[in-house]
């Protein structure tokens, strides 16, 4: 059964935080998935990712193409089979159940939007209650900070 982790966005955005979390599942060998609400936000993502330098660049792929099960990092509205790792942005559903075949979730939501801090919250009490316990992460501070799990 893999960790749960709840990100807390108050100064990063959602491409900066992933930025920094994709390198280090892809250098564990995991597969990654990044599930958002809707394609428009996910071409968006898509788009900024395909921008940064040769550095930053974090290979990866849209769903819906030919090679979707070989993406290292596949972005979607929907599952992909095969993954190790979930990160789950925009308020984008995953259910419990899910973590029991991955290695990691992430959940980033927005500290600024207060639905999306509600919808965290009762995301957070379900993984809880469903026996995932999950870990909350904050970066208010100034810097990522382990608060609560």
């Amino acid at each position: 059964m893999g960790e749960v982790l709840f990100y807390h966005l108050t100064r990063s955005p959602v491409e900066a935080v992933l930025g920094q979390l994709l390198p280090r599942a892809l250098a564990q060998g995991w597969r990654v998935v990044v599930r958002g609400a809707t394609d428009a936000r996910l071409d968006w993502l898509d788009e900024r990712l395909w921008l940064g330098g040769d550095e930053d660049f974090l290979p990866h792929g849209r769903a819906g193409g030919d090679h979707d099960a070989r993406q290292p990092v596949l972005l979607t509205t929907g599952t992909a089979p095969g993954a190790q790792a979930l990160a789950v942005i925009d308020g984008a559903e995953v259910a419990p159940h899910e973590v029991e075949g991955l290695e990691r979730v992430w959940v980033l939501f927005d500290g600024g939007d207060s639905h999306a801090v509600e919808g965290a919250r009762a995301l957070y009490r379900r993984f809880r209650e469903a026996g995932h316990p999950p870990q909350y992460w904050s970066e208010t501070s100034g810097r990522w900070q382990r608060t609560a799990g």
